[in-house]
C-alpha cells in the first residue's frame, strides 16, 4: 500500500511565523495557489484513489483542490487534526519556546494542549486504521505539520534531535510504502 502525506497550504499564521494548531483558519492566497499546484502534481502521479483529510478548514481547502482536480471524494477524519498547542497557539515560535517544548514528550503543550505522547497515540491509531481499511490502495493524507512529523516517525526512526528539527513544507508530498517501511 502506498500513502502520500501532505501538509495544507499556507495560512496567514504560517506566513507570520505564529504557532497554528486548532485555530481553524482558511488558506491565504499563497496557500490556495499551493493547493492548486499540489492538485496538479497529484493528478500527474495518477495513482491516488482515496483522500483522507483533517477536518480543519486549511486541510479541507487543500484536499478539495486535489479532489476536484482528480475526481475523488474527501473522507474526513478528526484524528488528523493538528496538535493542540494550548496556550502556545497564536504566539511566535520563539516566544512560545516551541522547539524546547517539542522535546518534552510527556508534558502537555502550552499547559492545556496535548502532549506529544497523546498526539502519537492519536496519529498512530489513525494510520493503523487507514492501513487496515485501505490495504492495496493508494491514499493521500492531507493534514498538518505536527501530524506529518508524527507520520514520519511511524515509518522511520527519528532521534529526539531529529524530531524537534524536522519540518514539512506547505503542500510538500512525502511517499510511504507500507510494505517497505518500518
Amino acid at each position: 500500500m502506498k500513502i502520500y502525506s501532505t501538509r495544507h497550504g499556507e495560512t496567514d499564521y504560517n506566513k507570520q511565523g505564529l504557532v497554528l494548531g486548532t485555530t481553524d483558519l482558511p488558506l491565504n492566497e499563497t496557500g490556495r495557489a499551493q493547493a492548486a499546484d499540489l492538485a496538479e502534481r497529484i493528478a500527474r502521479l495518477g495513482d491516488v484513489e482515496v483522500i483522507i483529510a483533517s477536518p480543519l478548514r486549511r486541510a479541507q481547502e487543500t484536499a478539495k483542490a486535489v479532489a476536484e482536480r482528480c475526481g475523488l471524494e474527501i473522507i474526513t477524519d478528526g484524528d488528523l487534526r493538528e496538535w493542540d498547542y494550548g496556550s502556545c497557539e497564536g504566539k511566535s515560535y520563539s516566544v512560545a519556546e516551541f522547539g524546547k517544548k517539542k522535546r518534552e514528550f510527556g508534558v502537555r503543550m502550552g499547559e492545556s494542549g496535548e502532549s506529544l505522547l497523546q498526539l502519537a497515540h492519536r496519529v498512530y491509531s489513525v494510520l493503523d486504521r487507514i492501513i487496515a481499511q485501505y490495504s492495496g490502495r493508494t491514499v493521500l493524507i492531507v493534514s498538518h505539520g505536527g501530524v506529518c512529523r508524527m507520520i514520519e516517525t511511524y515509518f522511520h526512526n527519528m532521534t529526539q534531535q531529529e524530531f524537534s528539527g524536522w519540518f514539512m513544507g506547505n503542500c510538500q508530498i512525502l511517499e510511504y510504502d507500507t510494505e517497505k517501511e518500518t
